[in-house]
């Protein structure tokens, strides 16, 4: 009987290592037309939900009225059907030509915008959903399809610089892992004509790009303390927000654009929307943000005007705010909104209290 000799593990780590580059060297070898997604690492990774992506209103009541088996079967049955354009569709397309540009100049550039399907459907409605983004030429690749349970857990594997969704509680599991995340919410009967040539983005400031410290003081002691505070603090960075990662992210390929000299031309711009009065209490933002070492193409200070008009002359492709009221304004007037459940003022709505703080609660026991 022959004698069986004991494995080198290091000589199989090393074969196996062989074997997986000589599998992927024959993968790139391969020749096609549609643009591959960028490596994950390098990636500006934006995940959507199918209902944000698609218009899905009808195919949710039966979901809701009748059950997922009936979906699901509502779903095989029109799958040659493609679901009408959502929500984030035109952020989507957005990001396509970003891409294409970026493409243009870097050739061999993996620093993209990778966008993944980010769904708690069944894979059974997959063949619906590939169909649709197929019908649009449209590049996403990646998918995540959880059967019913929820896909955060999946987020941060996936590398996950922003995640949208129609569905707020999972929105605020996002934030609560440390990921940039927002609900997004259709326009109202106004639609506004985006740009199909340059992506826009517009933040709002406090609980948005920076921390609700200053909000808070608002809320809890009024404007003239605000005022006194921040002119304090002046050359005190603001702690970061939630969507301040993602900020930095678009920073990123901008300055690519700048490197080859289009700054004049460049596909992104971004836009700092806030209520924040620019003499009493602007230096402190545009100085958090320098010590970032981040820019923002245009800052708008409203000193507390409604923000919906302005959003209706930028016509972004999404606005982000902490405040409902500021989302339904921005609806109102035709503009995609993005809500950021984050911070203090989700306890006020239109500056009254609707939740009462902890503390509070307390002393009253």
């Amino acid at each position: 009987m022959s004698e069986i000799k004991p494995t080198d593990p290091a000589a199989t780590n090393a074969g196996e290592e062989k074997d997986w580059a000589a599998a992927k060297a024959f993968f790139d070898s391969l020749k096609t037309r549609k643009p591959r997604p960028p490596k994950p690492q390098y990636a500006v990774t934006i995940a959507v939900s199918s209902r944000t992506l698609f218009n899905m209103v009808a195919e949710r009541k039966i979901y809701e009225e009748e059950g997922v088996e009936k979906y699901v079967t509502f779903q095989q049955e029109h799958e040659n059907e493609p679901l009408m354009p959502g929500v984030a569709f035109p952020l989507v397309k957005a990001l396509m030509t970003v891409n294409s540009r970026l493409r243009q100049l870097y050739p061999d550039s993996e620093e993209l915008f990778d966008i993944v399907l980010m769904t708690n459907n069944h894979a059974q409605v997959g063949v619906r959903l590939i169909n649709s983004i197929n019908h649009y030429d449209l590049t996403i690749e990646r998918f995540c399809m959880t059967g019913g349970k929820s896909p955060i857990g999946y987020l941060k594997a996936y590398m996950t610089n922003l995640y949208l969704s129609k569905d707020g509680e999972k929105v605020t599991e996002a934030i609560e892992e440390g990921i940039a995340a927002a609900t997004m919410f259709a326009s109202g009967d106004v639609e506004n004509q985006l740009s199909d040539t340059q992506l826009k983005v517009a933040f709002d400031g406090d609980a948005v790009l920076f921390s609700d410290e200053s909000e808070i003081i608002v809320k809890q002691h009024g404007l003239d303390t605000f005022f006194e505070h921040e002119k304090e603090f002046e050359n005190k960075p603001l702690a970061q927000g939630p969507l301040k990662c993602f900020l930095e992210a678009l920073g990123k390929l901008q300055r690519k654009f700048y490197a080859k000299n289009e700054r004049m031309n460049c596909p992104i711009r971004t836009y700092l929307v806030t209520a924040r009065s620019a003499a009493s209490s602007g230096a402190r933002v545009l100085k958090t943000l320098r010590s970032w070492g981040l820019e923002i193409d245009e800052a708008l200070f409203l000193a507390g005007a409604p923000k919906g008009p302005l959003l209706q002359k930028i016509r972004p492709h999404i606005f982000f705010d902490d405040q409902m009221f500021h989302i339904e304004g921005a609806k109102e007037l035709g503009t995609i909104a993005a809500h950021v459940p984050y911070g203090i003022g989700q306890k006020y709505h239109k500056g009254e209290l609707i939740e009462q703080p902890v503390n509070d609660v307390k002393d009253k026991k």
